[in-house]
């Protein structure tokens, strides 16, 4: 039934307002000159002509209403004077244009035009009864014509805030698959940045140390093979949820702080003392707050496996009022920055050098923030190796865990 009258309202629209508007034109005639035909009196042609012609203008009503009006009203008041009994008890010529001039004129221009008409009927009638009658009609369809125009004006309203709601749903779209994208490609960063940083280190130790000390090119190797299907899980989980609809996703769970410990195992095994401290009294946190602290720790530690040749690591994450700590500090080589370039390395530009890549430096401080907290990173104490430092919200701890 909708779509049924959709199709008809669309063929509708797609006819010429002049074509259409010439119905009520001839409806009009038709009711004029049947009134000069019925009067008591043999009126001659000119009459029938100045009936004919307060219909005429109707066709052009939309374009002018109010000229329309005045030349209907004119060859009316004509006519009235010169055969008053052939008036039609009901003109819709006037009903015709008076909606139309309420409905599409200016409104200086519709409360005129009402005033003079209303006044007419009081004045240009002759008795009480007739005058009420032709108020009634002509204020009636004026009342109509002012319906009429504030419908479109609302449907004019609810039509741009439609439009302006899908500009906002588009808008909001295409930033949801900007921030997918983004966070995607800094999964992606983390996994195989951390793994493929771990198995070059141990490949280039291996062939040195496979004579001399064939344990540790043991450990070498599982390293490297553990690195890998340890990178292997984690992006099958990523992509998982990019396969075709309808299919399965395999998916596994976020990382937790549980899992720190291996991973500070993995990175022992290149060599690096690392002293792992976790808050066992942190409670239930929120698995964004989870997630973005192991892979902030996880990313802090590949930095240092590549660049800093550093012997020891610490880790700590600790709880620390209403907020989720994270240090990663080394005693590696550091950087070397002036005042301006430390400022760039501290809000998260690219540009910043040293033991710390710049790309990471950029995905903790994201991390970091789609949590609502704030990342840094720097030389240590007294300008000694790196640090990395992060504190993450832990406000939604008291929801999630409720």
């Amino acid at each position: 039934m909708a779509g049924r009258t959709a199709r008809w309202r669309a063929r509708v629209a797609g006819i010429d307002p002049f074509v259409v508007d010439g119905l009520p034109a001839a409806a009009s005639a038709a009711v004029s000159l049947w009134s000069v035909y019925q009067d008591v009196t043999d009126r001659p042609w000119w009459v029938y002509l100045l009936a004919l012609g307060t219909a005429l203008p109707l066709p052009w009503r939309r374009r002018a209403p109010v000229t329309v009006m005045v030349v209907s009203g004119l060859v009316s008041a004509v006519l009235s004077v010169v055969a008053h009994s052939a008036m039609p008890q009901l003109p819709l010529f006037v009903v015709v244009t008076l909606y139309t001039v309420a409905d599409r004129a200016r409104d200086w221009q519709r409360w005129s035009v009402l005033a003079v008409v209303a006044t007419a009927n009081v004045v240009g009638t002759h008795s009480p009864n007739g005058a009420l009658f032709s108020l009634i009609t002509t204020v009636g369809a004026f009342v109509f014509g002012c319906l009429v125009r504030e419908l479109r004006r609302l449907a004019a309203v609810e039509a741009e805030r439609a439009r302006e709601a899908g500009r906002r749903a588009a808008s909001d779209a295409a930033r949801a698959v900007a921030e997918e994208r983004a966070r995607i490609a800094r999964e992606m960063h983390d996994i195989l940045a951390h793994a493929v940083a771990l198995m070059v280190i141990q490949a280039e130790a291996g062939p040195l140390v496979v004579h001399g000390d064939p344990d540790r090119a043991v450990k070498a190797f599982d390293t490297i093979a553990d690195s890998g299907r340890d990178a292997m899980a984690q992006l099958r989980r990523l992509l998982g949820v990019l396969k075709e609809e309808g299919s399965e996703p395999e998916l596994a769970p976020q990382p937790r702080l549980a899992e720190l410990p291996a991973l500070a195992e993995r990175v022992r095994r290149t060599g690096v003392l690392v002293e792992l401290e976790v808050d066992e009294e942190v409670g239930p946190l929120p698995p964004d707050v989870e997630a973005a602290g192991y892979r902030i720790v996880q990313e802090a530690l590949t930095n240092t496996v590549k660049h800093a040749e550093a012997s020891r690591i610490s880790v700590r994450v600790v709880r620390e009022g209403e907020e989720l700590a994270v240090l990663v500090s080394d005693d590696g080589r550091g950087v070397r920055l002036g005042r301006g370039r430390a400022a760039s390395a501290a809000s998260g530009s690219s540009g910043s050098s040293g033991s710390f890549g710049g790309r990471g430096l950029v995905g903790i401080r994201e991390r970091a923030a789609a949590c609502g907290g704030r990342a840094e990173a720097g030389p240590g104490p007294r300008g000694r190796g790196f640090l990395v430092s992060a504190r993450l919200p832990l406000g939604t701890v008291r929801r999630v865990a409720g």
